[in-house]
């Protein structure tokens, strides 16, 4: 599966700037986020589940998939097209086997061994980073900047050249371009959509800056 991951809108309960996540959601994919991910680290199962479903329902018209970040069991109940699981998640191997072969599944790459080790035939996309300082959530090691994002770009375009590639982390409309200049096909974002004023706005920039780079670099 071709997933289209120019703009990644990550959505999350706790920064979404008092909005209803739903609405946050809609507005994101108004603006042109092509790929809507549900992060909930706080809620109980059950509320995690009714967010997603109302997500869904929001952008689905629009036709963005939603995916749901390290839940499983959370995107087979509520409908969601996939999932985005990391290295302390469930196994790949596993979330393709419970998801079956339609589901998007996206994994988190922080390195290149981790890119050298990644099972880049039971996934359709990747998010790497953290390129930049974040602070919506906790690093645990240091940004790795575009210089690091050009050389996991590098391993994966050597094993599968058509693996979609997000960086993630930091980026808003100050640096996306230099994410696509080292070799992403896309930016997943959080505060410089759920934290502006208006987010569809945002987004729309966001996809501007992504769309014009990807042209430039003849992708």
């Amino acid at each position: 599966m071709r997933v289209d991951l120019r703009l990644n809108a990550i959505v999350d309960p706790e920064r979404a700037g008092g909005r209803d996540i739903a609405e946050l959601a809609r507005l994101c994919a108004e603006g042109g986020a092509t790929l809507v991910q549900l992060r909930d680290k706080m809620s109980e199962t059950r509320a995690m589940i009714d967010r997603a479903r109302a997500i869904k329902r929001a952008i689905a018209p629009l036709g963005v998939p939603l995916v749901v970040n390290d839940r499983v069991d959370v995107a087979l109940a509520a409908g969601a097209d996939g999932v985005h699981v990391g290295p302390d998640d469930m196994a790949v191997e596993d979330v393709r086997r419970l998801l079956g072969p339609g589901a998007i599944i996206g994994l988190s790459i922080k390195s290149t061994a981790e890119a050298e080790a990644a099972p880049i035939d039971l996934i359709d996309y990747v998010g790497s980073g953290g390129v930049y300082v974040t602070l919506s959530k906790q690093q645990k090691n240091a940004p790795i900047g575009p210089e690091g994002l050009a050389r996991i770009a590098a391993v994966l375009r050597r094993r599968a050249p058509k693996l979609p590639l997000a960086g993630i982390a930091g980026i808003d409309a100050g640096n996306a371009a230099e994410v696509i200049a080292a070799g992403a096909e896309g930016i997943a974002v959080i505060s410089a959509l759920s934290l502006a004023p208006d987010p569809r706005a945002a987004a729309r920039t966001l996809r501007q800056i992504v769309d014009a780079m990807l042209a430039k670099r003849g992708t």
